[in-house]
């Protein structure tokens, strides 16, 4: 299984955010965004962040998706 932040990409398109803008805001490391970015693992601690600035909850960032590996 692999991790995919997509969903939370779209929330800042729709909330016209920018990954700067979550960054500061969330008060969040650079380091963090670029590993969401490559779909590696985070924090809670930082996960926790960013749905507290978003005011959503860990489902709504990220899920799990399967590697055509395991499918």
């Amino acid at each position: 299984m692999s991790l995919c932040y997509d969903k939370l990409w779209k929330m800042l398109i729709d909330k016209r955010m920018n990954r700067t803008d979550l960054k500061d805001m969330a008060g969040i490391s650079f380091n963090v965004l670029a590993k969401m970015g490559k779909g590696e693992t985070v924090s809670l601690e930082s996960l926790h962040k960013i749905c507290k600035t978003l005011n959503c909850n860990i489902g709504d960032i990220m899920e799990f998706t399967e590697d055509e590996a395991d499918a």
